[in-house]
């Protein structure tokens, strides 16, 4: 049973802060991974490089890049929140902040290709 305060788009937007916010510290020891396998080498860090050229590596960072682009956009939409008075507005800042995350995947996705 959801509480009234669930329906509104301003908790959809903190769920997904969260949300996304989880992708990126689990992203993380994998991009440690790749870094620390730079360390030993140019043959190290291609045999690790060459897991990413699968499908779902590729997917998987597409999947990244938007997380990348929703926490960022959900945390300026909160720090707009904190600085100024923006409450009254929240679907048009929503909006905003989607369509900026689906520029973002967008463009990842047409210069990935």
């Amino acid at each position: 049973m959801m509480r009234a305060a669930h329906k509104q788009p301003g908790f959809s937007a903190a769920l997904l802060h969260r949300l996304s916010g989880i992708a990126l510290a689990l992203f993380l020891p994998l991009h440690f991974l790749a870094l620390a396998t730079a360390l030993d080498g140019a043959a190290a860090l291609d045999s690790f490089l060459a897991v990413t050229r699968t499908p779902l590596a590729k997917a998987s960072e597409c999947g990244l890049v938007v997380a990348l682009a929703m926490h960022m956009t959900l945390g300026l939409r909160i720090l707009a929140i904190e600085l100024f008075d923006i409450r009254e507005r929240t679907v048009v800042v929503l909006t905003a902040c989607a369509a900026a995350v689906f520029a973002v995947g967008a463009a990842f996705v047409l210069g990935a290709g």
